[in-house]
């Protein structure tokens, strides 16, 4: 798990293997669930070794949610409630400060698609590979060799997600960049999947698990093609498709940063204002 992250490599003397810090507590909790075990939560340390910023710090917690028999939608809605429980109990009501202005919490959150947000901020067919290609070229973001989805996820990042003030839930991502989610019915290009954000932040990652061991397995082999041994974003995880040949139910899925959400319950525009001992660059 942990999306297009690049993990801290480690070596383990006694047993003289390669370790890997988490990036993500998602794989062994999906094995509790092929497990038998129908409702599953850690909230836990993980590890990103990327770059530090208001909104990055390579060590941070997170919650981690798995629901047997839920999908996506459920994970919107128990997003909702796990956001509207924390600032209920603030007593502000649903809007927060946010610097000089503030952040209308109030329920429902609105929803708008991947595809039609990309459009809308950039005047560009999603669709269109050669447009993303081009406008790609016009703004500084490398094409050559590169999938015309990652290309367009780039210029989601870029052009997109800073206009996100929300609360908004972006859904429906292009499968391609959605290795370890079910595909929509009927539109096998686009995955069960949503993000929530927030002033720009990404403050939640959710989607319908896909669980099916061969579709999976093909998954992740096509992640790591092209990619070095470092830069590899999943490694091949052979005893988690071994647990998915063993039966996983359909299931939601849902990640939520709690350092970026304690940030918008506490108006602390940087998220080292938040963590006890954040990773600072050395003094010169």
């Amino acid at each position: 798990g942990g999306a297009a992250a690049r993990p801290f490599v480690t070596h383990h003397n006694a047993l003289d293997i390669q370790l890997y810090m988490r990036i993500a507590l998602e794989l062994h909790l999906k094995r509790l669930l092929v497990g038998g075990m129908e409702r599953v939560f850690e909230l836990g340390r993980v590890y990103r070794n990327e770059g530090i910023s208001p909104k990055h710090n390579p060590e941070f917690t997170m919650l981690e949610v798995y629901q047997a028999f839920g999908n996506y939608e459920t994970m919107m809605d128990l997003t909702e409630q796990i956001i509207s429980d924390a600032i209920a109990v603030l007593g502000h009501g649903t809007k927060l400060p946010w610097g000089e202005t503030e952040i209308d919490f109030a329920t429902p959150f609105q929803r708008k698609t991947y595809a039609d947000l990309f459009q809308e901020h950039t005047g560009v067919d999603p669709d269109n590979e050669q447009a993303i290609i081009d406008y790609a070229k016009t703004i500084g973001i490398e094409t050559a060799g590169r999938h015309p989805d990652v290309i367009k996820s780039d210029i989601f990042e870029e052009k997109v997600e800073d206009s996100l003030v929300g609360p908004i839930f972006v859904i429906d991502y292009p499968a391609s960049i959605c290795p370890l989610t079910k595909r929509k019915t009927g539109n096998p290009a686009i995955a069960e999947r949503f993000e929530l954000f927030v002033q720009g932040m990404e403050l939640a990652n959710a989607y319908t698990e896909l669980n099916d061991p061969d579709l999976q397995e093909e998954l992740f082999k096509t992640q790591l093609d092209g990619l070095s041994e470092e830069d590899s974003m999943a490694k091949m995880d052979h005893d988690f498709i071994r647990a998915l040949r063993n039966g996983m139910p359909p299931a939601g899925g849902l990640g939520i940063g709690i350092d970026r959400l304690v940030m918008l319950l506490t108006n602390s525009q940087t998220i080292r204002d938040v963590i006890l001992f954040p990773l600072l660059r050395p003094e010169q």
